[in-house]
């Protein structure tokens, strides 16, 4: 039967039944999205998706509330909030309707999964303390979506539909963002292995544009390589490769002597004609040519195995 009814909850919304409407509103456009807790909506029907409240969870019966004990649980045991439940549920035919290819699918489910859905339902569920971000808790996704919220004293009756609604494109970005990111960095993935085959036992890999690598690189084992030189516009650039995505700590820094220069300065220091720029952090540096990005590669390697007693 057609999905002729999006039904969830009446009053202030979270983040969890707002992601759950991005899905669920692409999969159903023609379907009427409604907000709602009168007994007469949150019975289930085949007509109807019920999300985020009915105190059920029945995916047969299309009704995804997570609020009732036992509350739904992972095989692992960790909390489902109503848009793990629906993502499990819609989570594929989501990402075909993103035209994201079938041999991607199953690992951009997992990974979208376990790094935005995932942290979305544990914070909802309480299982993960907002405190956990530190300073940067009021910055959290499930937060900025909620600041969306109306303010106390708006006291209009449709205060907390029009809020809900004008959130649900701001939360769709974010989605669709974000999978379509996942789905740029398994594009690049063939493509740095392909190089990093090309490099040999290279210390330097060359990529034919700016892209995600560290995974990749990490995925061949090829522990030998220590910088990445790719064109930028109409420069080049040399970059460091990161030990780990939660750390800015590289495999091997670029030379001190050129810190936070650019142009003649930099030229100066590193001996080569057409160096443009060195981040103060080491991490990133930039040539006018191939040519002396080559240049600054190898001067960079070098530095990199005296330092390191190689």
């Amino acid at each position: 039967m057609t999905i002729t009814h999006l039904v969830t909850h009446s009053g202030g919304f979270h983040a969890d039944e707002l992601l759950s409407s991005v899905i669920l509103t692409r999969l159903f456009p023609q379907a009427e999205l409604v907000r709602s807790r009168d007994e007469t909506w949150i019975t289930p029907a085949p007509s109807k998706i019920i999300y985020d409240v009915g105190r059920d969870y029945d995916a047969s019966a299309q009704i995804f509330d997570h609020h009732q004990r036992p509350n739904p649980l992972r095989e692992d045991g960790q909390p489902y909030s109503s848009f793990g439940l629906i993502w499990a549920q819609y989570g594929r035919d989501y990402l075909a309707a993103m035209d994201v290819p079938d041999t991607m699918v199953e690992d951009v489910f997992a990974s979208f999964d376990k790094n935005f859905v995932l942290p979305i339902d544990l914070l909802d569920n309480g299982a993960v303390a907002p405190s956990v971000a530190g300073p940067l808790s009021g910055l959290t996704l499930p937060v900025l979506l909620e600041s969306l919220k109306p303010v106390f004293d708006d006291r209009s009756p449709t205060a907390d539909d029009d809020a809900f609604r004008s959130a649900l494109p701001i939360a769709r970005a974010f989605v669709e963002a974000r999978i379509q990111n996942v789905v740029a960095k398994y594009r690049a993935e063939a493509m740095v292995r392909d190089a990093i085959e090309k490099a040999g036992a290279s210390k330097v890999l060359q990529l034919p544009m700016g892209m995600p690598y560290r995974s990749a690189v990490e995925k061949a084992g090829a522990d030998h390589l220590l910088f990445v030189i790719h064109p930028r516009d109409d420069d080049w650039a040399i970059n460091g490769i990161k030990l780990s995505g939660d750390t800015f700590d590289q495999r091997a820094d670029l030379p001190a002597a050129w810190a936070g220069l650019t142009d003649e300065a930099l030229e100066l220091a590193s001996g080569i004609k057409g160096a443009k720029f060195c981040h103060n952090a080491r991490f990133i540096a930039v040539a006018n040519s191939y040519e002396a990005i080559q240049k600054m590669a190898a001067v960079a390697v070098t530095e990199a195995e005296k330092t390191a007693g190689l």
